[in-house]
């Protein structure tokens, strides 16, 4: 292919990048926005494989990949998407690092000088201690997320002062990589090293709680190691894809950040949260809670004009999607208000909760975010917590708690509250649940999938 021709093309899948984008803005036309950003990649992927001649061993790469891509697709539960998407993160990551390794072993086979210009090896340093804090933070989130680590953050004491000496060391060594006058694998070989370990360490300090905002920091970071590995190849469809992965990260991220009313600053210097124990007061004091049956729910939920259904990480773990469409089709059935709400960081991953709800083939009309539904709360008959603790603690408006001011659903403001819960055990966030212990609430014990199957029997 001509010159002129390979931008067109680029420029073409650069705009179905973008329209993929704008799709996925909306849960209406996320399954659009998926189609435009697969057309993109292929014409992107076609395009470049034009510009070499090792074509067919790009191509048994690409089906390698393809078929395990596939199998681990079927095979993934809908509860390990978190982790899924970690995962994939990392893989991003490493690909920068490879890339740049090959780069500065060869750069002739790029169509860069035999001795690198100093704005190759700058972009080359970014793309690389970016991709190797991406790979080892996902793999760590990954961890955490999958259950093979714990939650609990994992703090030491100097543990922010070591992390600050290991970035001037990495900077320090990138510089000398950059100065040299030669290929100076000592120096780039050190920067690679300690960002890799920079990025273990940035990352267990940080609990289950901040998950959602470390996934879609992550998916940031992959992105602009991408553009800066683009800036080094000449690439410009790896630029424009990976600065629009980085900026619709950090997008996400600042989305994240508001919703928790967390700094992203605090985020990154270590998350609050652990796994959760039993439920104690925080002044100590034992609380009485009212408990009751899935046929006592059943019953008033049959009977109430309007019910908001609010999803937390508990209904994926039960799997309980589907038995939850049919309990909203029994209740539209006998002409009751059915509507899900969903709070941003509900779950282990920005959307988590749109997810399992699409994948139920939930009507879309009825999912509702926390803008949308919260004044609704004080006007509806019941609300059905399946799941959900920190996004629906009235603590967040109480002045010195933990999360004070951070936005929740306002299901306390409900007639009558149902939640459905293994056990009293806190939240990420480590906190008690006023919202269990009012007089309006009645809580259901356990496992969210069977709580629901019986509700809809008995409805």
């Amino acid at each position: 292919m001509s010159a002129n021709l390979v931008a067109l093309a680029y420029l073409v899948a650069s705009v179905f990048f973008i329209l993929a984008l704008k799709g996925l803005s909306s849960p209406e036309s996320a399954r659009r926005g998926n189609l435009f950003g697969m057309v993109g990649m292929v014409i992107a992927v076609a395009t470049t494989l034009t510009l070499t001649q090792n074509w067919p061993l790009i191509l048994g790469c690409i089906a390698v990949g393809g078929v395990i891509g596939a199998l681990v697709a079927q095979r993934v539960q809908m509860t390990a998407m978190p982790e899924l998407v970690a995962f994939m993160h990392s893989l991003v990551g490493l690909a920068a690092v490879f890339i740049a390794i090959a780069a500065v072993n060869n750069p002739v086979s790029f169509g860069l000088p035999e001795i690198l210009p100093t704005g190759s090896k700058l972009e080359l340093f970014l793309g690389t201690f970016i991709g190797a804090m991406t790979w080892s933070g996902s793999v760590i989130a990954f961890l955490k997320l999958s259950g093979r680590m714990s939650g609990t953050p994992i703090v030491f004491t100097g543990q922010h002062m070591i992390n600050l000496l290991m970035a001037l060391a990495m900077v320090g060594f990138g510089l000398w990589f950059f100065f040299s006058d030669t290929t100076n694998w000592t120096a780039f070989i050190a920067m690679t090293a300690i960002a890799f370990i920079l990025g273990f360490l940035i990352i267990i300090p940080i609990g289950g709680a901040d998950m959602p905002v470390v996934i879609s920091m992550l998916n940031s970071y992959s992105g602009w190691a991408a553009a800066g590995i683009g800036f080094s190849l000449g690439n410009p469809m790896l630029i424009i894809a990976g600065s629009l992965v980085g900026s619709s990260g950090a997008i996400l991220s600042y989305i994240m950040c508001k919703a928790m009313n967390r700094p992203f600053l605090s985020v990154i210097l270590g998350g609050f949260g652990s796994d959760g124990g039993t439920a104690v007061a925080d002044s100590g004091e034992q609380k009485t809670y009212r408990s009751g049956s899935a046929e006592d729910a059943a019953f008033l939920m049959g009977n109430a004009d309007s019910v908001i259904i609010v999803p937390g990480y508990g209904l994926a773990v039960a799997r309980a999607q589907h038995a939850v469409k049919e309990l909203a089709e029994l209740l539209h059935e006998k002409g009751v208000n059915v509507r899900f709400a969903i709070h941003p960081v509900a779950g282990r991953m920005p959307g988590h909760m749109n997810v399992l709800l699409a994948e139920a083939e939930i009507p879309y009309e009825q999912v509702q975010e926390m803008e949308e539904i919260n004044s609704d709360f004080s006007n509806t008959d019941v609300v059905l917590v399946l799941g959900a603790n920190d996004v629906v603690n009235p603590a967040a408006n109480v002045q010195g708690s933990p999360i004070y001011g951070m936005p929740i659903l306002d299901a306390y403001k409900a007639r009558t509250v149902m939640v459905v819960k293994r056990s009293m055990a806190v939240g990420y966030a480590g906190l008690d649940n006023d919202l269990f212990y009012m007089d309006k609430t009645m809580m259901i014990f356990g496992d969210a999938k069977k709580v629901v199957e019986h509700m809809v029997k008995a409805l």
